[in-house]
């Protein structure tokens, strides 16, 4: 009889993955708290949040008690002809907490979704409206917005899209003012990429439906972080040129960047804002595209062809909103906890700092993160990602660094004797490679 891992190596295509040179995937047999307990008996604490979702920690009871309660009540239904109470509540306290312009709530199932729906909304909002020049986007360098094919065209070039670079739409892409503690010429950067920006719109803002950002962080492109300061000047510089603000917050959304949304930690309102990940509390897909009631106004018209024809089966799922009403009250309930991460992690990362290894560091809220120096250039690409990996693994500890990007992302519910041992292990490591 096959064991687990054979099993799942035989009939299970995982993603981010090389089929040929794999390692065997490590099976799990629960969670609890930041613990994974693997099915050899191993426990391992999950630093990663499993991939940016678990806000609250594993097997989180409250959670899992709405889910089964909403179950017996009404676990699916068409939202094309039908609502429900859970749908109603969420998007109410969605609304509640963010910027007062944004008004109506579009659900979906997961971040790349919802980055779609954000960008066929901005287009379709310009045709709407009569302006069919605005064909085409802005976004950053070094950005990660998904994996279908809008969110791939939006993203920066890299080796997830090369090999479908010829069926990408055309984007432009501007430089990213990546800082770091103790950036002295992080206001030298910030004006040269808005002095860029600007000169762009002053030549083609008609061609330019929306801009499209991760605010305060890049995720997948390496945790780089930019100023709130330098949110605010890019949103004065877009709305004068009647440039619509997209923020993917998909990551940096409930808590991440030490606020419950990057938006109201920056000051700003965007036009668009697209959430998922941590929105169930890790529990459940779910995603949502919340857009200002002035978009919205743009379709609301007799004439058929002003509808926005897009939809998905599991639309506003109603276990799928109960579980991401009871993470919002765990957000609210233990708002201590998360929004004090930022002061310990700073803490933590002063004494590493000083190691000759790291380069970079920085942190926004719950995430901490630095680049290792090596000989190999930087980037996802670079060997010593793996390397690490396997020795943190080794000493009881999930993480999985971003190339030569090493981050800590870890669910709120972490202790500080956890955060304290994952630092200290994070010492030994960089003095051992």
């Amino acid at each position: 009889m096959k064991n687990a891992v054979q099993t799942t190596r035989s009939n299970i295509w995982r993603p981010f993955t090389t089929v040929k040179e794999a390692r065997d995937p490590l099976p799990v047999k629960r969670g609890y708290g930041t613990t994974l307990e693997l099915e050899d008996g191993r426990k391992v604490l999950d630093c990663i949040s499993s991939w940016w979702v678990t806000l609250h920690g594993h097997g989180n009871h409250t959670i899992a008690e709405a889910i089964y309660e909403q179950a017996k009540e009404l676990e699916q239904v068409i939202f094309a002809d039908f609502t429900h109470a859970p749908a109603r509540r969420l998007s109410e306290k969605l609304l509640s907490m963010l910027p007062s312009n944004l008004g109506k709530v579009f659900f979906s199932d997961n971040g790349s979704t919802s980055v779609e729906v954000a960008l066929k909304t901005a287009y379709q909002y310009w045709v709407n409206k009569g302006v069919k020049s605005k064909k085409s986007f802005i976004a950053f360098e070094g950005a990660y917005h998904g994996d279908t094919m809008g969110a791939m065209s939006v993203s920066a070039p890299s080796d997830f899209s090369r090999v479908f670079e010829e069926l990408l739409f055309s984007v432009t892409h501007i430089p990213y003012p990546a800082t770091f503690c103790g950036d002295e010429e992080v206001e030298k950067k910030e004006l040269k990429v808005l002095s860029h920006f600007e000169e762009l719109l002053e030549k083609k803002a008609d061609q330019f439906a929306a801009i499209i950002l991760e605010p305060l962080v890049q995720g997948a492109g390496g945790m780089r972080m930019c100023r709130p300061e330098f949110l605010r000047e890019l949103q004065k510089v877009a709305h004068r040129y009647h440039l619509l603000v997209i923020y993917d917050e998909v990551m940096t959304g409930f808590g991440r960047t030490g606020d419950i949304f990057a938006c109201r930690k920056a000051q700003t309102h965007p036009d668009l804002i697209c959430l998922s990940k941590g929105i169930t509390g890790g529990t459940m897909p779910l995603a949502v595209t919340v857009c200002s009631d002035e978009i919205y106004k743009a379709f609301a018209s007799d004439d058929p062809m002003k509808t926005f024809w897009h939809g998905h089966s599991y639309t506003a799922n109603p276990v799928g909103c109960a579980a991401a009403l009871a993470s919002f009250n765990l957000l609210q309930e233990n708002h201590f906890t998360w929004s004090s991460m930022e002061e310990k992690h700073l803490a933590f990362l002063e004494l590493l700092a000083k190691h000759e290894r790291v380069a970079r560091p920085r942190v926004c809220g719950t995430i901490s993160a630095m680049d290792i120096v090596t000989e190999e250039a930087d980037g996802y690409m670079n060997q010593i990602g793996k390397i690490m990996q396997q020795r943190f693994m080794d000493k009881g500890i999930y993480l999985r660094p971003l190339g030569n990007t090493l981050y800590l992302m870890p669910p709120y519910c972490i202790k500080d004797e956890e955060l304290e041992y994952v630092y200290g292990v994070m010492g030994e490591i960089l003095s051992s490679l």
